[in-house]
């Protein structure tokens, strides 16, 4: 049987050798195709390889690859358990909320009823309560009356409606840490795309990505329960055609108001419902949540990572994580210390923690075997930037477009200008996308949209750029995690961009202190993450004081992620990987079903 184009790539793909993320999808939020099913375990894919001699055996990679097939192998069993929990979950929910419907209503009809004697005793109570007061407060604290309500409701409801079903025991997930190139992502990625076919609802997330999408959903959840403060709510409908008069009716939707109100207040528990997978979608199993570098450099992070890492391990997802710190050590500031000690003590519970103890980068030792690709082009010279030119007009060509102007969709309904652009591959200068006020959300809209960036004039990086930087790490963190095709003119050799000029390093740890002193109380803008949402909803930067040590960390992560980006083994995974291509891939199947559908149906 002649293979599809899309299948020939992969197989070639394959056959050409392997990178950290070579298993990496980008259709996490989809149904897997059967053909794709049933993969190797990470630690079969990861013997194969050594054989191969695409990779250099180390002890410490084999034993995570092992933990891991043990984990694929319990996940096959604990997805049909998490099924039929939801499935009983579901039907328990279903009749707590119709009784909680029924009581309500008993209780808005015993109000009907009392309404005839209502002006008789309304006098009564007075001259009562006018002879007690002296005995009580002054003043009762707001919502008492209607949290006491609320509560003997619940109560009620449990005595009636019978124990929530069991969760089922989830197998411990797996937390990887350890220094750059050491292989964590490599490995995460192996059992991502090894749980296909196994677990149903799966998604795999970057720190910056994970964060935006943290604000965007509290974004939509506030904006929501705004909306909501009407009586033409959904809640509104039900309550309208209740046999009682109007101002039960109002008593009634006040109460209504006022569960929605307590459910709300904790807004992170709702959001974290919406991470992985709308429950409004098809039925569910177990949750698999692979997040790579997580980190904790600011308030909001601990916060937002404590809320809803705490609520998806709770309610039965399986988290496998990367970093390059042990879990006791990710808040070494200290901040929000008794939230972070809570997601602390939730991580140990659920997830085993393991140390890729390796000194070795293997993304060097991966470029040093192989013939590289020159798409670096350095120092900036006339002949620098002639080949940059040549390269630009023949991929420009070889995609065949017309170079174009576009604007591209941010989150928060924002948008980007994209000065030159042509069928995926999109160019821009070093100071407009890290010398103005963009971010995380600005590159992840490019990385998604383009597949090969070409960026011009790249600067060594010191403290008098050091916002710059900052922005440029982030930039090839998210070039890198949706695997794109990099071409770039700078003026130092990757080893010596962050190396700093003669008038200053790029880290300084006096200057640094300096700046955090002088700044007091006000932390400074993150950067990293632009364009995020307050709790009210409102546009704005998460704050942060990344550490020293945190960015020195980030400085030798980009120059590991450069080398590699420069190799055949990262090159060659572009047009499998990317999620262009993969868009791509996707229509061209739904187009292949149709047209072997349409003889049936005729």
């Amino acid at each position: 049987m002649k293979k599809s184009p899309n299948m020939a790539r992969l197989s070639r793909f394959l056959s050409l050798g392997f990178r950290t993320t070579a298993f990496r999808s980008f259709c996490s939020h989809h149904t897997n195709p059967p053909a794709l099913s049933k993969r190797p375990g990470p630690l079969a894919q990861y013997k194969a390889l050594v054989d191969q001699g695409k990779l250099q055996h180390d002890p410490y990679q084999e034993t995570i690859a092992s933990e891991l097939e043990d984990l694929v192998k319990k996940l096959e069993n604990y997805d049909k358990e998490m099924e039929e929990y939801h499935v009983s979950l579901s039907k328990w929910e279903e009749a707590r909320e119709t009784e909680r419907r029924r009581i309500l209503v008993e209780e808005a009809e015993v109000k009907q009823e009392g309404g005839a004697m209502a002006s008789v005793k309304k006098s009564r109570s007075r001259i009562f309560e006018n002879l007690m007061s002296w005995g009580k407060a002054q003043k009762m604290e707001p919502g008492v009356g209607k949290w006491v309500s609320y509560l003997n409701r619940e109560r009620k409801l449990d005595s009636l409606s019978g124990r929530r079903p069991n969760l089922p025991a989830a197998p411990k997930g797996l937390y990887i840490y350890g220094d750059v190139g050491s292989g964590k992502t490599m490995l995460m990625d192996m059992f991502y795309s090894a749980t296909e076919g196994i677990v149903k609802h799966r998604r795999r997330f970057h720190f910056h990505e994970a964060m935006l999408e943290i604000n965007e959903h509290m974004h939509k959840i506030w904006k929501k329960q705004m909306e909501e403060k009407s009586l033409q709510s959904s809640i509104a409908s039900w309550i309208r055609n209740l046999p009682v008069d109007s101002n039960v009716k109002e008593w009634v939707a006040e109460e209504e108001r006022y569960k929605q109100e307590v459910h709300i207040q904790n807004i992170l528990p709702a959001v974290a419902d919406k991470f992985l997978v709308n429950r409004q979608g098809d039925r569910r199993g177990a949750s698999i949540l692979c997040f790579d570098e997580i980190q904790t450099v600011d308030v909001f992070a601990i916060v937002a990572l404590s809320g809803i890492l705490s609520r998806l391990l709770s309610t039965g997802t399986v988290l496998v994580a990367t970093s390059n710190r042990a879990p006791r050590d990710l808040n070494q500031d200290g901040m929000q210390r008794g939230i972070f000690l809570k997601l602390l003590a939730k991580l140990e519970e659920q997830c085993k923690n393991v140390l890729i103890g390796s000194e070795i980068d293997y993304r060097r030792l991966i470029a040093q075997r192989s013939i590289d690709q020159v798409h670096y082009f350095w120092p900036l010279d006339s002949s620098a930037v002639k080949n940059f030119e040549s390269m630009w007009g023949k991929t420009t060509s070889q995609h065949g477009g017309k170079i174009i102007s576009s604007t591209i969709s941010v989150m928060f309904g924002r948008t980007l200008d994209v000065p030159e652009c042509c069928n995926g591959v999109a160019r821009f200068s070093f100071e407009y996308l890290c010398g103005r006020p963009v971010g995380a959300a600005d590159y992840i809209a490019i990385a998604r949209n383009y597949h090969t960036i070409f960026i011009s004039g790249v600067p060594v990086m010191s403290m008098q750029i050091r916002d710059k930087a900052r922005r440029f790490i982030t930039l090839v963190d998210e070039l890198y995690n949706h695997h794109c095709c990099l071409f770039c003119t700078a003026a130092a050799s990757i080893d010596d961009l962050f190396q700093g000029t003669e008038e200053g390093t790029l880290f300084d740890l006096e200057s640094f202190q300096f700046e955090t002193e002088t700044e007091g109380a006000k932390l400074r803008r993150d950067v990293l993450a632009e364009g995020n949402v307050s709790a009210g909803g409102n546009p704005t930067g998460i704050v942060s004081m990344l550490s020293g040590q945190e960015e020195m960390f980030a400085f030798r992560r980009a120059v590991s992620r450069l080398i590699e980006m420069q190799t055949p083994f990262y090159l060659d995974g572009v047009h499998y990987l990317h999620p262009y291509f993969q868009g791509q891939q996707n229509l061209s199947e739904n187009s292949n079903a149709t047209i072997l559908q349409t003889p049936q149906s005729s």
